[in-house]
């Protein structure tokens, strides 16, 4: 699998992350298997977050770092804070005791990345920076990012904060796609041409900042998967004729289509079917052509002015 960098310490990082979401009932078999089949097709960056199965999924994760000793070097561990039930909380006490107890659940001493997960509606950036600038100090946490943010909140964030915020992970699929379809739409009474997240892409484009797409295989929030469902016939003929192409599957095309993309994303894919995740790394040595781009664009109902 290609490898890209992200912020100013990671090299090497897999083209396409490992989402753990689902893993809080493997058991530590499965939960090995799962990594090493990952492993084997080029994944080293794995994403978490501390209420992925109420802290379970970095349990099995770290029952899988125990396990296997030095693996700890192979990989990135990325998660993630600020959920909590009924609310959002990036309180200095929150986001460090977060930390402590992820890093305890993982049984490592240090967190690749951390990302603040959904906007804090009530956040004081300069408690924030108080938590991360002990978080990097302490060496508990390498790099810092976001999740679900629009440009003027992490430019809030940035006000205070002094480590370089180096990620925002966003919904993203070739069907759920309005990041890209209003820049696609400007100046048009088209309904693909409301801007909906303050023109999050170009923004961190121009800021260095890498969009992990998360979802990159569902329609609506968490509606389902579009390859292969009826309500989408179209494009599932075109993600056949492109797979039939370039001998990978409709689901590596899905993926191929967000690694087209210029500014170099990094899609979230959380499936524990291990044929599935051979079957998505084979996207990552793909590179579509702007015709085949455009063409499942076009099938997924986006419109070109």
């Amino acid at each position: 699998m290609k490898c890209m960098s992200i912020g100013s310490t990671l090299e090497n990082v897999s083209r396409v992350a490992l989402g753990c979401m689902r893993i809080e009932s493997l058991t530590d078999k499965q939960a090995d298997e799962y990594v090493g089949t990952a492993l084997e097709c080029g994944y080293n960056f794995f994403d978490h977050a501390d209420i992925y199965g109420g802290g379970r999924c970095e349990e099995i994760f770290g029952g899988v770092l125990s396990r296997n000793k030095g693996l700890r070097d192979k990989i990135f561990i990325q998660t993630k804070c600020s959920i909590k039930q009924g609310e959002y909380d990036f309180s200095y006490e929150h986001i460090v005791s977060s930390v402590d107890a992820s890093l305890k659940r993982l049984c490592t001493d240090h967190i690749d990345v951390l990302l603040l997960h959904r906007p804090d509606l009530l956040m004081e950036p300069t408690e924030v920076a108080r938590a991360f600038d002990e978080l990097y100090s302490s060496g508990k946490v390498k790099e810092f990012g976001v999740s679900n943010h629009n440009p003027m909140q992490i430019e809030l964030l940035k006000k205070s904060v002094k480590q370089r915020l180096c990620i925002n992970q966003l919904q993203l699929s070739v069907t759920n796609a309005s990041m890209i379809s209003s820049g696609a739409c400007v100046n048009t009474a088209f309904d693909g041409g409301v801007v909906r997240d303050g023109y999050v892409r170009d923004y961190c484009r121009l800021n260095d900042i890498t969009i992990q797409p998360w979802s990159p295989l569902q329609y609506g929030f968490f509606e389902g998967t579009f390859i292969d469902n009826e309500k989408f016939p179209e494009l599932n003929q075109v993600l056949g004729e492109l797979a039939d192409k370039y001998g990978i599957t409709k689901t590596g095309v899905a993926i191929a289509w967000l690694l087209r993309l210029p500014e170099k994303m990094q899609p979230v894919v959380g499936t524990t079917n291990l044929a599935r995740i051979r079957e998505i790394s084979n996207a990552a040595d793909i590179e579509l052509e702007r015709s085949e781009w455009y063409r499942l664009y076009r099938a997924a109902g986006h419109v070109l002015p």
